[in-house]
C-alpha cells in the first residue's frame, strides 16, 4: 500500500475532516486501514500509520507499518463481555494525549470517547456491525510493538486487543520524537482519525 502526503489531505479533505496545515509540528495522525483484506483477521501488521506535518514551512511526510485491528489471541480470548474492540473509522478530535502506556512507557493514550465495533463470536473475521457500536473511553491507544531497536513485529497476537499498534521499534521512537514536538509546540492533545484504503483519492494523481 503505497500511500503519498497529498493522497491522505484529500481524502481527508472529502470526507469533511480536518486537516492541519498552519505552523510547523501541527500533527496530523492518520491510520489507514487495508481494505483488501476483507476484514478478515490477519494477525499481521498490514495496515499504515502515516503522520503529516510541516516543519520550517515544508511538508514532512511519514507512513509505519502499523495494525488498526485487534490481533487472533484477544479476538478469541475476549476481554469484554461485549467483544473485542475494532475501532470505527472516523475522525477523533483531541483524542488522544502523552502518557504512559500501561504505566511502562510514553504513547499516545486514549483521553476522549471513540467509537468502536464490538465482535463476540471468535470467529476469523471482524464483525463491524452498526448495531454493536460502543462509545466511550476502552484504552484505545497508539503505542508500539516490540521493544527491542532494530526490531520489528510481525505478528499481531497480543500486541493489540483494539490499539493502534506500531509494528518496528525505530519507527515507533520516531513516531514519538515527533510527537513530543507537537506537544511543546501545540500542548499535550492530539486528533486521531482512521481511514479505510479503500476511501484513499487516487483518480487526480
Amino acid at each position: 500500500m503505497r500511500l503519498l502526503r497529498e493522497q491522505i489531505e484529500r481524502t481527508i479533505e472529502r470526507k469533511d475532516h480536518l486537516y492541519f496545515k498552519n505552523g510547523d509540528y501541527n500533527l496530523n495522525i492518520i491510520g489507514v486501514r487495508n481494505s483488501t483484506t476483507q476484514n478478515k483477521v490477519t494477525n499481521r501488521f498490514d495496515d499504515k500509520m502515516t503522520l503529516s506535518y510541516k516543519e520550517n514551512g515544508v511538508w514532512k511526510f511519514h507512513v509505519y507499518d502499523c495494525t488498526t485491528d485487534p490481533g487472533t489471541h484477544w479476538v478469541e480470548n475476549i476481554l469484554s463481555k461485549d467483544g473485542v474492540a475494532i475501532l470505527k473509522p472516523g475522525q477523533y478530535r483531541g483524542s488522544h494525549i502523552i502518557r504512559k502506556h500501561q504505566g511502562r512507557y510514553e504513547a499516545l493514550g486514549q483521553h476522549k470517547p471513540m467509537k468502536v465495533y464490538r465482535d463476540n463470536n471468535r470467529d476469523n473475521n471482524y464483525d463491524l456491525d452498526e448495531k454493536s457500536i460502543k462509545e466511550g473511553i476502552f484504552g484505545i491507544n497508539i503505542h508500539r510493538a516490540t521493544k527491542y531497536a532494530g526490531r520489528k513485529s510481525t505478528q499481531i497476537d497480543k500486541w493489540s486487543a483494539g490499539c493502534q499498534v506500531i509494528a518496528s521499534n525505530d519507527d515507533w521512537k520516531e513516531f514519538m520524537s515527533i510527537c513530543r514536538k507537537s506537544r511543546d509546540m501545540w500542548g499535550n492533545s492530539f486528533t486521531y482519525t482512521l481511514l479505510n484504503s479503500n476511501e484513499i483519492v487516487t483518480s487526480w494523481l
